[in-house]
């Protein structure tokens, strides 16, 4: 049986970024039970219908990643109460054309953590009739938000998650791998 292909989407392109941290504490959770990537888009460009035929070679090659997924998992930081521009930058490059919609039926879920009170809650409430509108399968229960992400760092600003949020992290990726499965074609 194919091993699940799950591609991991952090809105923050920071290398260090918690979001990324984040996603790195799912894979470890998920384990050898799913692949796991993290979708590398920081050489895409900003959408511009000038460069948009032929795509460029990096919108290409996440498209490619994006086909090959089974599922998406966001990880998205909050940027001035909703979701960031990066983010909705590769969403709309992978959406668009309408003909070369890409994500349009992929299973997906989300998660974040902020520095602010709403954990990037508010961040998900605007990604949600986003993903809606692009015709998404969506996980939306239960779903992580992370606040004050600043107290869950280490002596070294690495993302260090309480036994408590590592709780909801678990409840998510099992929920998630289930979503998954249920939603497999069967043989």
């Amino acid at each position: 049986m194919k091993k699940i292909n799950i591609l991991a989407i952090v809105g923050s392109l920071r290398k260090e970024s918690y979001n990324r941290q984040l996603a790195m504490y799912a894979k470890k959770i998920i384990g050898d039970r799913a692949e796991f990537e993290i979708l590398d888009y920081a050489d895409v460009p900003i959408l511009n219908e000038d460069i948009e035929y032929p795509a460029p070679e990096a919108v290409e090659r996440v498209r490619e990643k994006v086909k090959a997924a089974d599922a998406l998992w966001i990880f998205t930081p909050e940027h001035n109460h909703t979701y960031p521009a990066a983010l909705k930058n590769i969403v709309d490059w992978l959406s668009r054309p309408i003909e070369n919609n890409v994500i349009a039926g992929k299973l997906a879920t989300y998660s974040g953590i902020s520095l602010s009170q709403s954990g990037s809650s508010l961040a998900q409430d605007f990604l949600v009739p986003l993903l809606s509108y692009l015709n998404l399968t969506l996980m939306n229960q239960p779903r992580v938000a992370v606040p004050w992400g600043f107290q869950q760092l280490d002596s070294e600003g690495k993302l260090a998650l309480n036994e408590t949020t590592l709780g909801f992290l678990e409840k998510q990726v099992e929920a998630f791998l289930n979503f998954i499965c249920m939603h497999q074609p069967r043989p």
